[in-house]
């Protein structure tokens, strides 16, 4: 079937790949072959907003039927990063290899010796896609992504809360900045405070269609400061919920809380009707975290590097 490639266009386009997104997440029984719509909403109001800032128009690319169905979807993550996500009806040889010169072309990033690289990401079980890569010169990398799964029919493990502390959420745009503090403290432990650049970031955050304040959860100590939080995205469409980000400050670390607030995150979006839970981790110490709370499932994605 003849499709014709676009570049992202307008705002509308956002919302036509949320529900292309969804779609192929039914028709993969949602496993995570394509990004779920929770990542996209993640990626397209956080990730790109507040760190990459690229210009969709010139990074997103579209692929539709004559009947103007949504076909696939290339676009970055990070600098020098691409994924394809392709409905699986419109899946061929053809469209693989046209979707990945363009990603070479548009999305790859220069060495400082000069030499372009680029990585695409690719699930475990895309054996056409792995095979085509390779034979362009593609290896596989390291550190792919384990995305780990839970069904929540099954039992919420009970973890207690350390003496002086509670769990709650976030509550309103008055503690925006103790939230952002929280997560440069969990997430860069050894930079100098001076690097910290403020809190606006957060507002681009709750602009997520799929953002709720009361599954962006936090725990705080008796004097009231925020020391862990997790945020959950619930799809009540495919009836499934993403825990993206999970942390803890460093001073409040090792007593128990990323696992007791993650427990309270499950109940509350058990209660909702979630009948699946995913989160993505990378490093042996998150995985076992995450293997803690049933997410022992999993599949990979994986990493194929190239430099030219």
């Amino acid at each position: 079937m003849k499709l014709r490639m676009r570049k992202y266009q307008r705002e509308d386009d956002c919302w036509r790949i949320r529900q292309f997104l969804r779609d192929i997440a039914v028709l993969y029984q949602l496993r995570e072959v394509c990004w779920p719509v929770n990542r996209w909403d993640y990626w397209r109001w956080h990730v790109n907003e507040n760190i990459w800032r690229f210009n969709l128009q010139a990074a997103v690319f579209m692929w539709e039927s004559a009947q103007d169905r949504l076909a696939a979807v290339l676009h970055p993550d990070g600098a020098g990063e691409a994924f394809m996500q392709v409905h699986p009806e419109f899946d061929c040889l053809e469209l693989e290899i046209e979707m990945i010169s363009l990603a070479e072309s548009h999305l790859a990033v220069q060495q400082p010796d000069g030499r372009q690289r680029l990585v695409i990401w690719v699930h475990e079980s895309d054996t056409m896609r792995q095979d085509l890569l390779r034979r362009r010169g593609y290896v596989k990398g390291a550190q792919p992504e384990y995305q780990r799964r839970r069904a929540l029919d099954a039992p919420i493990p009970e973890f207690m809360l350390a003496d002086g502390y509670q769990i709650r959420a976030l509550g309103d745009a008055n503690e925006l900045p103790a939230r952002s503090w929280l997560s440069w403290k969990a997430f860069h432990p050894q930079e100098p405070d001076g690097k910290y650049a403020g809190w606006e970031w957060y507002r681009n955050v709750q602009r997520a269609p799929l953002y709720r304040r009361d599954l962006d959860l936090v725990a705080t100590a008796l004097d009231g400061e925020l020391v862990a939080f997790c945020t959950l995205w619930f799809d009540d469409v495919t009836r499934t919920a993403a825990f993206e980000p999970v942390g803890t400050h460093p001073n409040h670390q090792r007593k128990g809380l990323g696992k007791a607030i993650m427990a309270e995150g499950l109940r509350r979006v058990g209660e909702m009707g979630a009948t699946l839970c995913t989160v993505g981790s990378y490093s042996d110490a998150a995985g076992g975290l995450y293997a803690a709370l049933g997410f022992t499932a999993y599949e990979l994605s994986e990493p194929w590097v190239k430099r030219w």
